[in-house]
């Protein structure tokens, strides 16, 4: 993970996107800035005016994002399901700011929360035919995985370490041996396909809805092109029964990229578990559920 932003997201605000659009956008700088109703971690966003967007990183571990999600945009987007955050303008540094940052256009919708959803079956079928067309997109030149996609797209065993100090501190309150059965079996399952385009981070907040359907798709900033594992994490996280059952008929995948999936979401939901089991009921009783329907489905399909 990247390093912490500093206090106040990286001295971020509306003064300063005002400032830096007047500096680098004039053409710009009558319109209103506010910041978004639902933002980020790794990047802060502001409407700028009525289709518009300001998105800023808050650290210097997201700055990659930047450059990528403006080279490779636009070229993704023709090819995929739904719209994907048009790229606008692109700035640097400046009024005391110390990271480049982008101008986007503004996507219409709402997060994917399950009450915003209509017909859930359904919606996981749009997820699922989103990602088999970025899938498809070609993946020649991409950014292979590694630091910049925070290794997603590469082997989980990035994270063997951290997943088994993991299972060590919650040992008696998971049942850390199905657990480490599960991780074992993602190590194991050797990912041996094609480099795809994958974008890391398939999740509610990066789903956006209207009138129950998909929409859009944002922030690309941990995407790249290497295994697409990573991707089937909202199988657990969002979609149950017969979602899921939707979920993974529509995007198949062989049995091996379902292990490394497994494993993904099982380091997740094991490293937020072991650092608010004590501290925030509400987190940890999602990730418990995570964890019981990620050790089930090996039980069910390895």
């Amino acid at each position: 993970m990247a390093s912490t932003p500093p206090d106040g997201r990286a001295g971020i605000d509306a003064a300063l996107v005002k400032r830096l659009i007047a500096a680098q956008f004039p053409q710009w700088s009558t319109l209103p800035v506010t910041p978004v109703e639902v933002d980020g971690w790794d990047n802060r966003t502001y409407r700028l005016g009525d289709s518009m967007t300001a998105r800023l990183p808050t650290a210097a571990g997201y700055v990659p994002a930047v450059e990528k999600e403006n080279r490779w945009l636009p070229r993704l987007a023709p090819q995929l399901s739904v719209p994907v955050p048009p790229v606008l303008g692109l700035g640097v540094p400046g009024e005391g700011y110390p990271f480049p940052w982008s101008v986007r256009g503004w996507l219409p919708g709402g997060t994917a929360r399950p009450e915003r959803v209509g017909d859930m079956s359904a919606f996981a079928v749009e997820v699922a035919e989103f990602l088999l067309a970025l899938q498809r997109c070609d993946a020649t030149g991409g950014p292979v995985a590694g630091e910049h996609s925070f290794y997603r797209g590469a082997p989980p065993a990035h994270y063997d370490d951290e997943t088994r100090r993991c299972l060590a501190a919650l040992k008696g309150r998971v049942d850390t041996d199905r657990a480490a059965a599960v991780w074992e079996a993602a190590l194991a399952a050797e990912w041996r396909g094609s480099p795809v385009w994958f974008h890391g981070d398939i999740a509610f907040g990066n789903l956006l809805v209207a009138d129950g359907r998909l929409t859009a798709v944002i922030d690309f900033g941990t995407s790249g092109v290497g295994d697409p594992a990573c991707d089937l994490v909202i199988a657990w996280g969002m979609f149950h029964g017969e979602s899921r059952a939707a979920f993974r008929r529509t995007v198949g995948q062989d049995d091996g990229t379902w292990a490394r999936a497994r494993g993904w979401a099982l380091w997740k939901a094991l490293l937020v578990l072991s650092q608010n089991i004590d501290t925030d009921e509400e987190v940890a009783a999602a990730n418990w559920q995570v964890i019981g329907e990620v050790l089930a489905d090996h039980d069910d399909f390895a």
